[in-house]
């Protein structure tokens, strides 16, 4: 039975985020092609995972017949995140742009996650797994762009999930998502629509393919 793990991260409720949006779309066609599978869900922005500190970050690199109860509580937690990435079969995030990066109760959850020795390396434990991430953005950061050199989503998400985690990312980006409310960006609305279109479609064609 397929597992997928969805993460949404925008502040505001799907009616009003691009990335909620799409990542809706993935997930009910996702779900249509696995009427048997599992959806494990975290909404970062109403129920966001706690920062890393020094008592979680400690207890990952000690023998845990040692952590004291403060740092086996903690790691519990850490646990359980961990344990849901690596459970999946695929993963689904919704990552907006906020002042040029991604929200930082999604930084949160990765760091949660980041674990050395068992989630990174050549012998990550969730090598190869597919994810998707909606990554929406209110103006153009595509390359040949005037703020080509501002995008710290993707580039950023590449490192981390591609390269750290040894995932398989693969990126949905509805951008120009300001147009309809910033008259300054009036012209733009209609690469705006035509952007929001292929991502819903993008979304259906990957779900299924996942």
């Amino acid at each position: 039975m397929a597992t997928l793990l969805h993460l949404d991260s925008s502040l505001w409720p799907e009616s009003a985020s691009a990335s909620r949006a799409v990542t809706a779309t993935f997930r009910t066609t996702w779900q249509e092609q696995h009427p048997d599978g599992t959806v494990i869900y975290r909404d970062l922005a109403t129920a966001p995972v706690a920062h890393l500190d020094a008592v979680t970050a400690s207890a990952g690199f000690a023998d845990p017949a040692t952590h004291t109860p403060e740092q086996a509580a903690a790691f519990a937690e850490r646990l359980t995140l961990i344990e849901e990435l690596e459970q999946a079969d695929a993963v689904l995030i919704g990552a907006p742009m906020y002042n040029y990066t991604i929200p930082s109760t999604l930084k949160a959850w990765l760091d949660q996650v980041i674990l050395m020795g068992r989630t990174t390396g050549d012998e990550s434990s969730v090598k190869g797994t597919p994810v998707y991430v909606v990554a929406s953005r209110g103006g153009s950061y595509a390359p040949g762009t005037p703020r080509e050199g501002y995008e710290y989503v993707q580039n950023y998400l590449q490192a981390i999930l591609g390269d750290m985690l040894g995932l398989e990312v693969d990126f949905i980006v509805p951008e120009l998502t300001m147009a309809p409310a910033n008259p300054a960006m009036a012209k733009l609305i209609p690469l705006a629509q035509a952007s929001k279109a292929k991502a819903h479609q993008d979304a259906v064609l990957k779900a299924k393919a996942a």
